[in-house]
C-alpha cells in the first residue's frame, strides 16, 4: 500500500482564511490561546494540502476550503470533501512549528509521528516502555540511548493513532520490534509494532541529526512517498526536511 507524506512549517501557512470552511473558521475563533491556534491552523493546512494532492484536487486557497478536517469521536482527524467523506485515511502530527500529514487509501489503519531526539529520564523509560524495550536501551551505547528511546516512543504514538485509541491505552500494550538497529541518517528503515490484543502494524522510521519520524499502517505500507514542504514539492522516497521539531506534552499527544 502506498502512503504519501507532506511536511509543512508555520511559515508555509497563509494568513488568509479563505482556505478554511465555515465550520473550521468558527472552530478557530473559539481557540483563545495563540499556540493552540497556531498548531491547529498548521495541522489543518498541512492535512488539507496532503488530501488535495492525494485526490489530485486543485491546491488554490478557495479549493482547499472545500476540504474539511474534522475530529472523529476518538479525536483522530478525518477528511471530508464538499461535506462528504473524502475516501482517504489520514494521520497528523505537529511539533514546534512543523506538521506532518500522512495519507493513504480509505479503510487503511494509519499513524504517523514526529519527535525531536532528546534524552528522556529513567522514570519516562520505566513508565512508558516495555521491559524488553528498556533492556535494549540499557544495553545501547551512550550515543544511541536518546534516539533509541525516542524511536520507541514515536513508534508507539504512531501505532496508538492507527488504533484510534491514543494514550487511553497503556503505551506498554504496544510492543516495538526493529529490523535495523543502526541505519544511515535520513534513510527509512522498517519496524513492526504489535498490540497485545493481536493487531500488528508494519511501518518505517527515519532518523536525522535531531529529528525522528515514524509511520505505521495496516495493510503493510510501501516505502513512504514524500511531498517536499515549503516551496519544494518534489516527490521523494527517501529523505525529508531536516528542520528540528519538539515533542508535545504527553497529555496533548492524540488530539491534533
Amino acid at each position: 500500500m502506498n502512503v504519501y507524506c507532506l511536511e509543512q512549517a508555520e511559515t508555509d501557512v497563509t494568513s488568509d482564511r479563505v482556505w478554511l470552511s465555515d465550520r473550521e473558521a468558527l472552530w478557530l475563533n473559539g481557540l483563545h490561546f495563540p499556540k493552540r491556534r497556531a498548531d491547529w491552523r498548521l495541522g489543518r493546512w498541512t492535512a488539507k494540502r496532503a488530501v488535495a494532492a492525494y485526490l489530485n484536487l486543485p491546491s488554490h486557497l478557495q479549493a482547499l476550503a472545500r476540504i474539511e478536517i474534522r475530529p472523529a469521536p476518538s479525536g483522530a482527524p478525518e477528511a471530508f470533501f464538499e461535506n462528504q467523506p473524502a475516501g482517504v485515511s489520514l494521520s497528523l502530527s505537529h511539533r514546534s512549528g512543523r506538521a506532518l500529514a500522512a495519507v493513504a487509501c480509505s479503510g487503511a489503519k494509519l499513524g504517523c509521528d514526529l519527535e525531536v531526539i532528546e534524552a528522556r529520564s529513567n522514570a519516562f523509560i520505566t513508565d512508558y516502555l516495555t521491559a524488553e524495550e528498556q533492556g535494549l536501551i540499557a544495553r545501547a551505547s551512550a550515543a544511541d540511548k536518546a534516539w533509541l528511546t525516542t524511536l520507541f516512543w514515536s513508534s508507539k504514538e504512531s501505532a496508538l493513532k492507527a488504533l484510534h485509541d491514543g494514550l487511553r491505552l497503556d503505551t506498554r500494550s504496544v510492543i516495538v520490534s526493529l529490523e535495523a538497529s543502526s541505519p544511515d541518517l535520513d534513510s527509512w528503515s522498517p519496524l513492526c509494532v504489535r498490540h497485545v490484543g493481536g493487531q500488528a502494524f508494519q511501518g518505517w522510521w527515519q532518523r536525522g541529526n535531531r529529528v525522528l519520524r515514524t509511520l505505521v499502517a495496516d495493510p503493510v505500507p510501501a516505502l513512504p512517498i514524500w511531498w517536499g514542504g515549503g516551496s519544494e514539492h518534489r516527490l521523494q522516497t527517501t529523505g525529508a526536511g531536516k528542520t528540528p521539531v519538539t515533542r508535545r506534552n504527553v497529555e496533548d499527544h492524540f488530539r491534533e
